[in-house]
């Protein structure tokens, strides 16, 4: 038996990703249940200038971020701490003084659907869980990629600067024009319709909402946006990151 390196993280909400998870990367798994995670990867792969741990964090706050996009809801996550285990059952510890991350947190209503038998046709629960693992993944591929790295950032500010969500939502539109050339190329690559594109730009430009971009320009008249509103804003930009992550995704194969 050999040494393996531990590598364990905490956060919280305990129940961001709802059930125990295991994501597997090149460099082994990481296994995420109940608020806390742990990566094990065999000492002889492990860099003696840590940077793997920090390489690991990386890919494991993407997951987070790619959680983010599809529950609007905030987390924090602690740096790792690092052990060498022995066969003999030594262990040799590090310590590093770090900050973690901070965010809020939301609710979700599910439900499940029956047929005549008693068959589950539809839960929501399980194909929530399904998507974000597979988002999850992705994100953790592509998280070096600028354009994936600056949209999953840009909703993630959305979520914990509600007073200007909508500044930080236009940010991945305004993003994703930039890589592809302008609006009418991004949405013929991404697949996603004009009429959400143009909607997004009106939400965040346009109305005079408190969140938005140009308050300076309509002081007096503004008003904070409403809920219905603030979640239009927020499932176009979801589209936006989903497909554009898919994109990359298919580009790959």
């Amino acid at each position: 038996m050999a040494d393996v390196f531990l590598l364990e993280w905490t956060f919280t909400p305990p129940d961001f990703f709802e059930e125990a998870v295991t994501f597997t990367s090149e460099r082994g798994s990481i296994s995420i249940e109940s608020g806390r995670a742990e990566a094990r990867v065999l000492a002889n792969l492990y860099p003696p200038d840590h940077s793997l741990r920090n390489q690991l964090h990386e890919e494991l706050n993407a997951r987070f971020l790619a959680a983010q996009v599809l529950g609007h809801k905030a987390y924090t996550l602690s740096k790792s701490t690092l052990s060498r285990l022995h066969p003999d059952g030594r262990r040799d510890a590090w310590l590093f003084a770090e900050p973690g991350m901070l965010t809020l947190s939301g609710g979700i209503a599910d439900f499940v659907v029956h047929d005549a038998s008693g068959r589950v046709i539809r839960d929501t629960r399980k194909e929530r869980i399904e998507r974000r693992i597979e988002l999850a993944q992705r994100a953790s591929v592509f998280i070096t990629d600028t354009v994936a790295n600056a949209i999953l950032r840009s909703y993630s500010a959305a979520v914990n600067d509600p007073k200007n969500e909508l500044v930080h939502l236009y940010e991945i539109r305004d993003a994703l024009s930039q890589h592809f050339g302008g609006g009418s190329a991004a949405t013929a690559a991404l697949q996603i319709s004009s009429a959400q594109w143009s909607r997004l730009g009106q939400l965040s430009n346009n109305e005079p909402l408190t969140q938005g971009r140009h308050r300076g320009k309509q002081l007096g008249v503004l008003r904070d946006a409403t809920n219905a509103e603030l979640t239009e804003a927020r499932d176009i930009a979801r589209a936006m990151i989903e497909s554009y992550l898919a994109y990359l995704h298919a580009d790959k194969k």
